[in-house]
């Protein structure tokens, strides 16, 4: 097993870091929203600028961009290395037409003398659950504050193998910002990607003894988004147990399934399979959220002949239970072009999608729904 850094060793790693300025003391207004706004901007698609659209206007789509303006998966920290500027990345998101994204780092880091950037390049090398990114985005976060994109600073260090530590954890970000974190996630269940990495499924145990830390998250409505893989092509659903445990468990939760389970590994499900397992777990467990990041999902399965139509109309039957996201993750090596492209691929399915599912999923309203944002996203045009 890879070492495990304490909180001790973690903090003092931070602190030598950034000297975190204890002014920066923060009120619980900002578990309910930022800055006030009047009016809903609809930015640029690859195909230029949009204009803004007052609240009592109507989003007309034939004429604006499909792209979502709303990012709930984005990692502005990397595996390893160096990461894009903040101010730089927001200025992505910008001028992308994202006005709304959800903070992630990335809570399992490679060790700083790896010389790694990406897991995959770095077979052996373990990748390991840290606070690390998550006290430096809350940093960057404070000193930038931006109105627009507006941000939601999420906690990625949970280790989900050892969920003892997880509470104190909690503690420890309360103390040094209090009220700013108000998401959790992405965190990995099972990440069948992440093995060479010595990364190990939880366990069914180790299920059960999320209750503390899970009853923090519910008592304060927080989201928790989670990485946990259905299955391979060989076996396709061998860890779907382990979110079914999850989901029995903790069903007053509101949990977010990280790519509705599908991954690079998972290539060959039949969407109507994949499409009847997600049918079944919403049916059952109204606070369940489909994350609908990742290229992957395009590029494996909405893009193939007429599987797009399918999962177009089941979003449309479920139009309240899912959110988009890149899944891009910050390293310094990419530029806005790379996070264009991602926004551009990930949003592909709002084309399909009818009016409603556009506006809850790519216009926001779910989005809004899971943070508690007093937000009205612009209706969409009647067609004439």
């Amino acid at each position: 097993m890879p070492r495990r850094e304490n909180l001790g060793d973690q903090l003092t790693w931070i602190r030598r870091r950034f000297i975190i300025n204890r002014t920066f003391r923060i009120s619980r207004r900002f578990a309910v929203a930022g800055a006030v706004v009047t009016a809903v901007a609809i930015g640029a698609s690859p195909a230029g600028a949009g204009p803004v659209l007052a609240l009592d206007a109507c989003f007309d789509r034939a004429r604006e961009p499909y792209t979502s303006v709303v990012d709930s998966h984005l990692h502005t920290r990397p595996f390893g290395g160096k990461a894009i500027p903040f101010e730089e990345l927001t200025g992505y998101l910008h001028k992308s037409g994202v006005h709304y994204a959800s903070m992630y780092g990335i809570g399992q880091t490679l060790p700083v003398d790896s010389g790694c950037t990406y897991y995959l390049d770095c077979p052996g090398v373990p990748v390991t659950p840290s606070m690390k990114n998550d006290f430096v985005n809350a940093a960057s976060y404070l000193e930038e504050r931006p109105e627009d994109p507006e941000l939601a600073l999420s906690m990625t260090f949970m280790d989900l193998n050892h969920p003892e530590t997880i509470p104190s954890g909690i503690d420890l970000y309360d103390k040094e910002f209090p009220g700013a974190f108000r998401w959790a996630g992405e965190v990995n269940l099972v990440k069948q990607a992440l093995f060479p990495n010595r990364h190990e499924p939880a366990t069914s145990e180790n299920i059960k003894d999320w209750a503390p830390f899970m009853k923090v998250l519910r008592d304060r409505s927080i989201p928790i988004t989670i990485h946990s893989d259905l299955g391979s092509d060989a076996e396709q659903t061998k860890y779907l147990p382990l979110m079914e445990e999850t989901l029995r468990r903790y069903p007053k939760n509101k949990i977010v399934w990280a790519h509705m389970g599908l991954s690079k590994e998972l290539a060959t499900m039949s969407p109507d399979q994949h499409i009847g397992i997600m049918k079944r777990l919403l049916d059952r467990y109204p606070r369940l959220t489909l994350d609908l990041s990742w290229r992957v999902l395009e590029d494996q399965y909405f893009s193939k002949p007429g599987v797009r139509q399918k999962y177009a109309a089941f979003f449309d039957r479920y139009p309240t239970r899912a959110i988009p996201g890149t899944d891009f993750v910050a390293a310094a090596d990419k530029d806005y072009h790379v996070y264009a492209e991602e926004l551009e691929v990930t949003s592909r399915i709002n084309k399909a999608l009818g009016d409603e599912a556009f506006r809850d999923i790519a216009l926001g309203r779910n989005y809004f729904r899971l943070l508690g944002i007093d937000r009205t996203p612009p209706k969409v045009c009647e067609t004439r």
